[in-house]
């Protein structure tokens, strides 16, 4: 016992002193740290070199006047529910609403836009600028596309006008990426003049159809055709679903596909079609047609050909998923930048001021080189709009191969930016109502959406291995999909990087275009020797399927940089391509690992992204704010954040 009370002692004398050590710190700390406040970044940043309507220009390239009109229509309404935070207006969703009452305030405020003239010209008219308007436009394009004369008289006007609800029955239970593999069958009556849609097997339902679930009236049934016994293949209908009062159809069963992790304001439906007759008019007949006799109709013979040409219209799903996640990243950046320019951790030195989160070299590691990817995407967004609008047959492969890879680099990079720009935001990140958790959500999708990415990348590298199988074969130059570098000498790498080297346009464009080269060689050669030792195209494709990977990305790479290149009109701008190229060096284990860069080349290009992150940094309020984001469109974290979490905003 008192062994123990000499202890107990002990640790009293020791607990007694460090209280008063503890206590001493905290008077001091107290006295010499007053109350944080907050600093608009438009104070305490210097000005920037450029010109930021001049730089928002650049980056939007079209539209501006109507895209700060429609920002303004959304302001105004309640409907898109603004909130007074921190002495701002933030139009955000209301987290508290059920999945039902999400819906239903999602389609009023489809009948709001319509009403005020947003959708107006969007199927009906022609013309650059009218394409350029409509590229959001998903379902409804089906019927245009697809369809003919006949269809865009019917079908267009009442569709654009919501008078009819339309949506787009692809996917299957069982197939999504594979369209050609679908199990809707549909068959034509001749006695009737009608085609009948089945559903033969639970596998077949129609799966995530969006807005069938409570309010679609129509629907493009896609199907395959069976003329006399015969597979024609997949084919487009028209179908209704429900009629003028909601109810649905006869011989048609509609189910919700349930709660999801986003995007709950959409009603993705499941539909089963139990020998449903249609007019033999519904059938959207632009690539073939069925008779009144039952004699199926098509100038294009070769069923390979006559799909690609039925599937490239949905190209334009992909332009507009690619160009949407993009703006997904600004928005986050947006928000963490601002956020990081006013919110400070730690000093460095004894009684010194906290350190601003931007200031920190690792925070600016964490989001400028996001930051640049995300403007040299942007781009590689308005290229893939121009090549789509001014779209003509020749075309077709192009637009197919470079909306696959770009719709698949731009929503992976997209998820990663919310991400990162989640976790730089600490806590204040988790909260919804600073909206990157919430957008992670919703975007998530857009990785499968309109074909998995990496299948897509597959696709991808598939079409460059014809065209180098056809370019060798024939003995002829390369001349289609941006590989006319590859009739060139191979470019040569310089052995030991400098800092000048390593920045210089040239270099950067070399080293993208080798990797390409090479990577299309080697897969090439990969696909030849399994072929030689018996397997299928096919079977050798799938096995090749690492290369066939580092290979798409590898074109899609380079070709984002060619864009960038030929947008490049100022200084800030050469920073942010050679950020871009640099932090995609640094990044991808390919280059490594094929010997693009040597261990100590690699190890220049590391400390390269650090200076740059260093050069950008002063620039960084005016590049978010060229992103061209309303206030109201951000969240209270990107402004006064400690106003916005006052005891005066607490409700009772």
């Amino acid at each position: 016992m008192e062994k123990v009370n000499f202890r107990t002692q002990v640790l009293t004398r020791h607990l007694q002193d460090n209280h008063r050590v503890a206590a001493t710190a905290t008077a001091t700390a107290i006295s010499s740290s007053p109350c944080l406040s907050y600093t608009p970044p438009e104070v305490s940043e210097q000005p920037s070199s450029f010109d930021v309507n001049s730089m928002r220009k650049l980056m939007d390239g079209h539209n501006l006047e109507d895209r700060d009109w429609l920002f303004n229509l959304m302001i105004q309404s309640r409907l898109f529910n603004p909130k007074l935070r921190g002495g701002k207006v933030f139009v955000v969703p209301d987290y508290n609403q059920s999945m039902e009452q999400q819906r239903e305030i999602t389609m009023k405020r489809i009948q709001y836009l319509l009403d005020h003239g947003v959708f107006e010209g969007w199927l009906t008219r022609k013309g650059f600028e009218a394409e350029m308007r409509k590229l959001a436009l998903l379902e409804g394009g089906a019927v245009q596309f697809f369809g003919t004369k006949r269809h865009h008289d019917r079908w267009l006007g009442a569709t654009e006008n919501y008078l009819i609800k339309g949506c787009f029955s692809m996917t299957e239970l069982g197939h999504g990426s594979n369209v050609r593999g679908i199990e809707t069958i549909t068959t034509y009556d001749s006695k009737t003049g009608e085609f009948v849609i089945n559903t033969p097997c639970e596998s077949a339902q129609k799966y995530w159809i969006g807005g069938a679930a409570n309010h679609a009236t129509h629907t493009v049934v896609f199907s395959q055709l069976n003329i006399d016994g015969k597979n024609e293949g997949v084919h487009a209908f028209i179908t209704q679903i429900r009629d003028e009062d909601g109810n649905v159809c006869p011989n048609i069963r509609i189910s919700d596909c349930g709660h999801k992790i986003g995007l709950n304001g959409v009603d993705n439906g499941r539909i089963w079609f139990d020998n449903v007759r249609i007019p033999r008019e519904n059938l959207l007949n632009s690539v073939a047609d069925v008779s009144p006799d039952g004699k199926y109709l098509s100038a294009i013979k070769d069923p390979d050909q006559r799909f690609g040409a039925f599937m490239a219209p949905l190209t334009s799903g992909r332009v507009t998923i690619a160009v949407s996640a993009i703006y997904s990243a600004k928005i986050s950046l947006a928000i963490a930048i601002r956020y990081s320019l006013t919110r400070r951790a730690f000093s460095i030195a004894p009684n010194a001021p906290e350190v601003l989160l931007l200031d920190y070299p690792s925070h600016q590691r964490r989001l400028l080189p996001l930051l640049a990817k995300t403007y040299a995407m942007s781009f590689a967004g308005n290229y893939l709009k121009q090549l789509y609008v001014k779209r003509t047959p020749q075309l077709i492969k192009t637009i197919h191969v470079v909306s696959s890879g770009f719709k698949a680099i731009l929503t992976w990079h997209n998820m990663r930016t919310l991400q990162e720009c989640r976790e730089a935001c600490g806590g204040q990140g988790l909260k919804t109502e600073n909206r990157i958790g919430q957008l992670k959500g919703e975007f998530d999708v857009q990785s499968t959406f309109e074909g998995d990415n990496n299948v897509l990348m597959q696709q991808v590298s598939k079409a460059l291995l014809a065209e180098y199988v056809a370019a060798k074969r024939k003995n002829k130059p390369f001349k289609e999909l941006g590989l006319e570098h590859m009739n060139k000498p191979c470019p040569i790498i310089p052995s030991q990087l400098t800092v000048s080297s390593a920045r210089s346009a040239q270099f950067q464009n070399d080293i993208f275009c080798l990797r390409e080269r090479d990577l299309l060689n080697r897969f090439a050669a990969e696909v030849s020797r399994y072929q030689a030792q018996g397997e299928s195209k096919e079977s050798a494709f799938i096995a090749s399927y690492q290369l066939a990977e580092d290979l798409g990305r590898a074109f899609t790479d380079r070709a984002i940089l060619q864009t960038f290149m030929e947008a490049e009109n100022n200084n800030i701008l050469s920073l942010l391509r050679s950020m871009y190229v640099l932090v995609t060096l640094d990044e991808d284990a390919a280059f490594l690992r094929y010997g693009y860069l040597t261990t100590e080349n690699a190890a220049t290009v590391r400390k390269e992204v650090a200076k740059l992150c260093s050069e950008i940094r002063p620039h960084a309020l005016a590049l978010v704010s060229s992103l061209g984001i309303p206030d109201a469109f951000l969240s209270p974290i990107a402004f006064d954040w400690v106003a916005a979490n006052s005891w005066s905003t607490v409700q009772n």
